[in-house]
C-alpha cells in the first residue's frame, strides 16, 4: 500500500500526523477542569426564574439560545474540542457574538481555502498543500481572535479611568457605589459602558455586585480593572472615602499608561527588526518560487529538502518568539 506513494508524500504525511499529536497533547495540557462559564451563568439564571420578571424572562431566554447560531457544528466543538473552555473564554474577550460553531466552521473554511490557495498559486504537491493549509486555517482564526480580543482589553483600559472619574463625582454627591457603576455604563463609550451596563442588568435579576465585578474580570482580564475591584473590597472592609481612594486609583491608572506607552516607544526599534528578519525568509522563498521554480522546487520534492525546510522553519519561529519576548515589557 505504501510502495506507490513517493518518499516526500510519506514524509508530510507523517509530519502532518505529528503535528496535529502535538496540537492534540498541548490542547489537553493547558484544559480547564473548571465548568463552563456559559452553563454556570445559565443555571443561575434559571434559579432565580420565579422571580424574574417578563422582561427579564426574555433575556433569560435569549442567554440559553446564545450559541443556537450554528447548533451542529457546537454539537461537533462540545464533543471534539478538547480546549472548549478556554476557546470560549477567548472569544468572549472579543465583545462579538461569536460561537465556538462558528469558530469551528471559520477554522475549516480557512483551512479548505488556503490548501486550494497553495495547490494552485505555488504549485506544490497535494500531501504538501494540505500540511501548510492546516497550519494556515489554525493559526488565522486563533491570531485574528487574540488581536480582536487585546484591541477590546486595551480600548477598555484607555477608557476605565475617564469611567472612574464619572464614579468620583457620583459619590461625592451622594449616591451609593452600585449607582455611581451603573451611571458611568450609561454615560461612557464602549467597552467600558458595555460591561458595566451587564452590572446593572445582572442586579436585576438578584445578583450581587462583587459576583458582577468578578464577572467583568474574566472577559477583560486586565490588571487595572482588578486594581478596582480590590480597591472597593478593601475599603468595604476597612472603610475610609471610597471616592479619594477612587481618585487617586484614577490617577495611578493614568501614569501606568504613561509608563506603557513609553516603553512601548523605546521598544519600537527591536519590534521593527523582528518584523524585517522574519518576513525575510517567506518573501525569499516567494521570490525565488515565481523566478526560479526549478531551483527552489527541489526543497519541496527531495525528502532531505523536506526535512531541511522543517528544521529552518522550526528554527525560523524559534528566534521569532525570543525576539519577541525581548522586546516586550511588562509594566
Amino acid at each position: 500500500m505504501f510502495g506507490s506513494i513517493d518518499p516526500a508524500t510519506l514524509i508530510a504525511l507523517t509530519l502532518g500526523l505529528l503535528i496535529a499529536l502535538g496540537f492534540t497533547l498541548v490542547a489537553s495540557a493547558f484544559s480547564a477542569p473548571a465548568a463552563r462559564r456559559y452553563k454556570r451563568r445559565l443555571r443561575e439564571v434559571t434559579a432565580r426564574k420565579r422571580g424574574v420578571t417578563a422582561v427579564n424572562a426574555v433575556t433569560a431566554k435569549s442567554l440559553s439560545r446564545r450559541e443556537s447560531a450554528t447548533p451542529k457544528m457546537d454539537l461537533f466543538a462540545r464533543r471534539w474540542l478538547p480546549h472548549r473552555d478556554v476557546l470560549f473564554h477567548r472569544l468572549t474577550r472579543t465583545g462579538r457574538s461569536i460561537s465556538v460553531g462558528q469558530y469551528a466552521l471559520a477554522t475549516f473554511a480557512a483551512i479548505i481555502v488556503s490548501t486550494l490557495l497553495v495547490v494552485f498559486l505555488l504549485g506544490l504537491s497535494v500531501a504538501t498543500s494540505v500540511l501548510i493549509g492546516l497550519a494556515i486555517g489554525i493559526l488565522l482564526p486563533h491570531m485574528v481572535i487574540g488581536r480582536m480580543g487585546n484591541r477590546r482589553v486595551a480600548r477598555f483600559i484607555g477608557l476605565f479611568p475617564d469611567a472612574i472619574d464619572l464614579m468620583v463625582r457620583a459619590l461625592r454627591s451622594g449616591l451609593p457605589i452600585s449607582e455611581a457603576i451603573i451611571n458611568a455604563g450609561q454615560e461612557i463609550g464602549d467597552p467600558v459602558g458595555a460591561e458595566f451596563r451587564t452590572v446593572e442588568s445582572g442586579m436585576r435579576l438578584g445578583r450581587d455586585l462583587d459576583t458582577l465585578l468578578w464577572d467583568i474580570a474574566k472577559r477583560i482580564d486586565a490588571p487595572e480593572y482588578k486594581f478596582f475591584i480590590i480597591a472597593l473590597n478593601v475599603q468595604r472592609e476597612t472603610g475610609g472615602n471610597l471616592a479619594e481612594t477612587l481618585s487617586n486609583l484614577a490617577d495611578l491608572l493614568r501614569r501606568r499608561r504613561t509608563m506603557r506607552q513609553k516603553a512601548r516607544a523605546m521598544a519600537s526599534e527591536a519590534r521593527a527588526s523582528t518584523a524585517i528578519l522574519g518576513s525575510l525568509p517567506g518573501l525569499v522563498t516567494i521570490v525565488l518560487m515565481l523566478t526560479s521554480p526549478k531551483y527552489i522546487m527541489v526543497l519541496f520534492n527531495d525528502p532531505r529538502g523536506v526535512v531541511l525546510v522543517g528544521i529552518a522553519v522550526s528554527m525560523l519561529v524559534g528566534g521569532i518568539g525570543i525576539m519577541v519576548r525581548m522586546a516586550k515589557f511588562d509594566v
